[in-house]
């Protein structure tokens, strides 16, 4: 595909090392939640970020980035007026059709609430259409929190269920404190009426597979989001392939019954 040039119209602060930035958008700015964008910053590279905003808002596409790399670093330091080069969207998106009536668990560590975010913003623009929802998020520090006004907002939806964890919390801190996934056990819900969302790092994301599954979730109704190494984004340069599958061309969102033990093989 090829990259279409954009300009910044808005940059966002939401964390150390981590900003949000609001592209402008045209005619074919259509998204899926969990779909991604290839992000270029001219003379230094490009990059996939997971589309992170609404996919109702047709004059913008929202990206949150945190600066761990060359590009990355270089997309976080542009401004309003600023320009960049764009391709997409790729990828599968999540299965918010197949969640229709039932129950939705969203497990994020870090910034994988980023690709979450665009799946709560339909379902909280359709909830008549489903059940429960809850959101687990753990991250570093309260500093390291993500979109800390939207989830108070969030928070007062019906049947909307809110934890957050971290991993160091400071002497004032009143919530959970350790690993995300350890909050998946005390989550009330109905297995056979649940469908579980998961982002995060590939070690937490095999830790919320097994307590889902201790929970009584079943691998068809289990689905992570993977970005492992993508850089042409439609499966030709390999960079991507996870066993017999290409992340950028197949995922990034996957059942986990697709992918089965890949995620706990070593060296794949």
């Amino acid at each position: 595909m090829t990259p279409r040039i954009m300009r910044v119209l808005k940059r966002h602060h939401d964390g150390p090392r981590t900003v949000t930035l609001d592209i402008a958008a045209d005619d074919s700015a259509s998204f899926q939640p969990g779909q991604f964008n290839m992000l270029s910053v001219f003379g230094v590279g490009e990059v996939p970020i997971s589309l992170s905003g609404s996919a109702t808002e047709h004059d913008r596409l929202r990206h949150t980035i945190r600066a761990v790399g060359p590009v990355s670093t270089a997309l976080t330091r542009l401004s309003r007026g600023d320009l960049l080069g764009l391709r997409g969207p790729f990828g599968n998106g999540w299965p918010m059709q197949q969640a229709n009536g039932h129950d939705v668990v969203l497990v994020a560590g870090g910034l994988g609430l980023a690709p979450l975010r665009p799946a709560i913003y339909h379902l909280l623009s359709e909830r008549e259409r489903y059940g429960k929802i809850t959101l687990l998020y753990g991250t570093r520090s309260p500093v390291d929190i993500l979109f800390p006004r939207e989830m108070l907002a969030w928070q007062r939806y019906r049947d909307m269920a809110i934890e957050v964890t971290v991993d160091h919390a400071p002497p004032d801190w009143r919530g959970h404190v350790g690993v995300v996934t350890r909050l998946i056990a005390s989550v009330p819900f109905e297995p056979g009426n649940t469908l579980a969302f998961v982002c995060g790092p590939e070690v937490m994301m095999r830790f919320a597979i097994a307590a889902l599954k201790d929970a009584g979730l079943g691998d068809e109704t289990i689905y992570l989001s993977m970005e492992r190494n993508m850089k042409c984004a439609v499966g030709f340069c390999g960079h991507c392939q996870f066993g017999p599958v290409f992340v950028c061309r197949d995922g990034p969102v996957f059942r986990h019954d697709r992918l089965g033990d890949l995620l706990s093989l070593k060296e794949i």
